[in-house]
């Protein structure tokens, strides 16, 4: 009987606040011919860079996974924070095992070695959480370990090098102090976000790994409040909800995808963040989820253009809780949830396996943004009325960040009025 290996997977709150726009030809990924503030190291973005394709399969992937654990559900994930924990752990996997998390994970073996992996996400955590952004993004990765479990110092040398890993000794006998100890920690690193994560621990667990993601982006230009009115929401031909709604009218990057029937706006933070809002048209939706992959954003990047719009899109607060180990064996990775686990890498002897993997997500959007620049400009409009795009029906939401191409969140809300 082997060990139980406690992991959790922590996505801590995005506050979406106010949009902008940026020329037509900016592409949600980076271009290597525009210079970029923490780009300076060629070696470094080539690194990260290349894990892009592969993260981006694996974002789109568990996204068809998850929304078939939870149908017709708001959904909120960070792909990033589960691929990050997971390539840790890989550090520590040894033969069958780390093969299928790294397969797992949409790496092609044959194309890209373990090593490559790794010091890809090492350049990715720093590229995605440099200081000079106007885009606040921390990303934590943080190790529990009971007082009798050595890790090896070969892991924890590697682990901290290449995530900036922090190490913490916990006394899992104590079950209600363990929890303590690290809701306190998670509380701290998510700004208040989540306050109780781990709750009724095994009390086989030997250890706890945790990945933390904090963002807050400002759009570019916020929704005034008092734009902000109570519009109806229709969940589906039987449910509608009220929803605070915001409006802005303005120039928008805008695309309609006749193949998926779908509407396409992005709207920009502050820094290297950008949104997509993806509104299918009605009885669309199932469509829009089953074909949805790297592909299709690159698509829609290519066609947006400027269109003077009247956009509606709503006030809300989702969160999400997700017991994914299911839906990673279903990807592939099954042995590290087993007796068949290989993660001697860890501690130099195979009896430690996974139990469970919890992923929390949270999302709020609301009217805010940055303070306003001590400059006047004057938007010239024309007279007749520009066509609305109401998000008044379920919507995607995907963010990226520019610079590296991530795909940091994705979400589908169906309910804007449920914060489950």
């Amino acid at each position: 009987m082997k060990t139980t290996f406690y992991i959790s997977l922590l996505l801590a709150g995005l506050h979406a606040v106010s949009h902008g726009q940026l020329p037509p030809n900016h592409r949600h990924g980076h271009d290597p011919n525009e210079p970029k503030h923490h780009m300076h190291h060629a070696g470094e973005a080539i690194a990260c860079l290349k894990l892009v394709p592969n993260n981006a399969d694996f974002a789109f992937q568990f996204f068809k996974e998850i929304i078939l654990e939870v149908p017709n559900k708001n959904i909120f994930f960070s792909p990033v924070s589960i691929s990050t924990a997971f390539a840790m752990l890989a550090l520590g996997a040894r033969s069958t095992t780390q093969t299928q998390i790294l397969e797992g994970l949409s790496f092609n073996l044959t194309e890209i070695q373990e090593k490559e992996i790794q010091e890809g996400f090492h350049n990715l955590i720093h590229m995605l959480s440099h200081p000079e952004s106007k885009v606040q993004l921390n990303m934590v990765n943080a190790i529990f370990l009971t007082e009798k479990l050595k890790p090896l110092k070969k892991f924890l040398d590697d682990a901290k090098a290449l995530y900036q890993l922090e190490a913490f000794t916990t006394d899992f006998n104590n079950p209600r102090e363990a929890e303590k100890q690290i809701n306190d920690y998670v509380e701290r690193k998510t700004h208040g976000k989540f306050s109780n994560l781990v709750k009724d621990m095994d009390p086989q667990t030997v250890m706890l790994l945790g990945s933390f993601v904090f963002f807050k982006g400002n759009w570019e230009k916020s929704f005034k409040p008092e734009h902000t009115e109570e519009r109806e929401f229709f969940v589906d031909a039987e449910t509608t909800v009220k929803v605070p709604m915001m409006h802005q009218t303005g120039r928008f990057d805008f695309y309609f995808d006749e193949d998926l029937l779908c509407t396409v706006v992005r709207l920009h933070y502050n820094g290297s963040a950008t949104a997509f809002l993806v509104l299918p048209a009605k009885g669309k939706m199932k469509q829009l989820e089953q074909t949805l992959v790297k592909e299709t954003i690159q698509e829609w990047s290519d066609h947006l253009f400027k269109r003077l719009l009247s956009l509606y899109f709503p006030k809300f607060s989702i969160s999400g809780s997700y017991e994914i180990t299911n839906m990673l064996r279903k990807m592939g990775i099954v042995d590290v949830f087993t007796d068949q686990a290989d993660l001697s890498g860890i501690t130099g002897t195979p009896d430690l396996k996974v139990s469970k993997v919890v992923h929390k997500a949270s999302l709020d959007v609301d009217e805010r943004g940055t303070e306003a620049a001590a400059a006047t400009a004057a938007e010239i409009m024309t007279m007749s009325l520009p066509p609305a795009i109401e998000f008044n029906r379920p919507f995607l939401m995907l963010i990226f960040d520019r610079d590296t191409n991530s795909t940091l969140f994705i979400g589908k809300i169906v309910n804007p009025a449920i914060i489950n």
